[in-house]
């Protein structure tokens, strides 16, 4: 209750996070039939990079705002990033919420969670005349239960937790364990931090001792996982993934790296499949 998504806004690993979900809505767009995304731990959809959160840390200037300084790319970061600057982008950041509700088409649906009370009424206040999208200020793990499996059984559903408190890879391997039930046709995307290497390996095993099927870790690190009292990279846990996901996160991941990577010899990036299909 206490995370505040402001300070980090932007940062790298809101550019890896928002990277790959973009792609993965790509993916859904591609069949006519309508798709629903359920977002939650949603935040309040956007970020005032002026602000005195963003400006604190300064976090964004070694993530998006590296990236937006480059000149314009037809590679595998063109998409997002022009959905950046088509938000608002350098002035505002947008998050999760703003990014899905612009790849929403009239027959699409976005569920948004936010359990902060300041957070929730600011994204409840961003989309309070959208008949596409619904907010609801709830626990985001509960309603994984209430609101899945959706309607249109068909859809994605985005898991990430602040990790402020002890449990939550614990939490993600239940959420995954529990959706690949509830809602097997649906793609899972469940982002998690890398700080050292010791609880993403017990993560990743837990999934692979969970009973879910068709899992696939894409992650990127900065520095050597050693320090756990630092964000060294970040993963995003994706189930069902979608024709050609690794491929196309691959090549995404590697641009991402070369663009926001400063220099260190053990920074890399990964696509691994944990449990096959």
């Amino acid at each position: 209750m206490n995370y505040r998504h402001a300070f980090h806004a932007g940062n790298f690993a809101d550019c890896v996070k928002h990277a790959i979900l973009v792609l993965l809505l790509r993916a859904l767009r591609r069949k006519d039939t309508p798709f629903a995304v359920l977002d939650t731990h949603a935040g309040r959809g956007a970020y005032d990079l002026s602000a005195p959160e963003a400006a604190r840390t300064g976090e964004w200037r070694q993530g998006i705002g590296r990236l937006l300084g480059r000149p314009a790319e037809e590679g595998p970061l063109a998409d997002y990033l022009g959905l950046v600057r088509a938000l608002g982008a350098p002035a505002c950041y947008p998050g999760s919420p703003a990014l899905v509700r612009a790849l929403l088409r009239p027959q699409d649906r976005l569920v948004c969670v936010e359990r902060h009370p300041e957070e929730h009424a600011a994204l409840a206040a961003r989309f309070r005349e959208d008949r596409r999208v619904a907010v609801h200020r709830r626990d985001g793990w509960e309603a994984l239960r209430a609101l899945t499996p959706p309607p249109e059984r068909r859809g994605l559903v985005l898991m990430d937790p602040p990790f402020e408190q002890e449990g939550e890879f614990e939490r993600l391997a239940d959420a995954v364990a529990l959706l690949r039930h509830r809602f097997r046709a649906g793609i899972l995307a469940a982002w998690y931090p890398i700080k050292h290497r010791a609880p993403v390996r017990a993560f990743h095993a837990a999934l692979q001792a969970g009973g879910a099927r068709d899992l696939i870790a894409a992650e990127l690190w900065l520095r050597a996982p050693t320090d756990p009292a630092r964000l060294n990279g970040c993963g995003m846990l994706v189930a069902n993934a979608p024709f050609r996901f690794a491929e196309e996160c691959g090549a995404m991941l590697a641009a991402l790296l070369a663009a926001l990577g400063t220099g260190e010899p053990d920074a890399g990036w990964a696509v691994t499949r944990i449990v096959e299909e």
